[in-house]
């Protein structure tokens, strides 16, 4: 569905923040990418979106292909009607309007009336808080109903691959654990390819089927999420636990030097 071929970004003529980056997302996938801040996660994400062209940034080299399509040239208003929808970092909320007119907001490419009215209930099947207050403005949401409605108005694009920039940030662990569970479940039910950007990466790789780790705008580590979830090097480095699954302290992960290499 979704080929990234060996792509740079760079940021107003100068910054170059991704240096020849290259993932694939098949039909139903999940496929994560993991890695500090600053890595490049939400570059590549904007990269496939089409924003960054809203913030002075362009692939300057390589391809991105989605269906057979170049789309690295498009904007986002495009690629959104190709199939491409993001529920970017931040929990982006248009404050002033209503849960249910945020959720409207995400189907406006759409024309099949009866289609986006079914899956406005679909939302709230999979999300019943925000049914319960879809008449509240969205400011006054937690910050766990924030989340749950800009994936929300993701899907009520109806897309073919969605974009989830850091959808555990700032929640507390309960209100993770419900988040993953229904964005399996989404991927379950929709059969929905689904590209994730997550600092949590025992989270992630809970429930993607494949991971990238990305470092200074490079893929360092790439491979079965199975794979990952018992690579040393990601259990040390990123889930800071020991050989034998214990919490490592501050210091041995400071002080912990990674090896990079490459998983099947």
């Amino acid at each position: 569905m979704l080929q990234v071929n060996n792509i740079e970004v760079v940021y107003m003529n100068v910054i170059r923040v991704l240096r020849g980056v290259s993932l694939t997302v098949a039909d139903g996938q999940i496929v994560a990418l993991l890695g500090a801040n600053g890595g490049g996660k939400t570059t590549t994400l904007k990269a496939i979106s089409g924003m960054l062209k809203t913030e002075e940034g362009q692939v300057t080299d390589g391809s991105i292909e989605f269906d057979g399509k170049r789309i690295e040239r498009f904007g986002p208003e495009h690629i959104a009607v190709l199939g491409i929808s993001q529920a970017m970092e931040g929990r982006r909320v248009l404050e002033h309007l209503s849960v249910e007119e945020n959720l409207l907001i995400g189907a406006y490419c759409r024309r099949d009336r009866q289609g986006v009215k079914r899956d406005l209930e679909i939302v709230f099947d999979y999300f019943p808080p925000i049914k319960r207050l879809r008449r509240r403005m969205s400011g006054y949401l937690s910050g766990g109903e924030q989340q749950m409605l800009v994936i929300g108005r993701a899907l009520m694009a109806r897309p073919r691959l969605m974009l989830l920039d850091e959808p555990s940030l700032g929640l507390a662990p309960l209100m993770v654990q419900e988040i993953f569970e229904i964005i399996r479940k989404i991927n379950a039910d929709q059969k929905m390819a689904i590209l994730l950007v997550e600092q949590n990466v025992r989270a992630a790789l809970g429930i993607a089927d494949y991971g990238h780790v990305l470092e200074n705008g490079r893929v360092v580590l790439s491979g079965p999420a199975e794979n990952l979830r018992e690579n040393e090097d990601v259990r040390e480095f990123y889930m800071g636990l020991s050989a034998v699954g214990s919490q490592k302290s501050y210091r041995e992960v400071k002080h912990y030097r990674r090896r990079k290499r490459w998983l099947g």
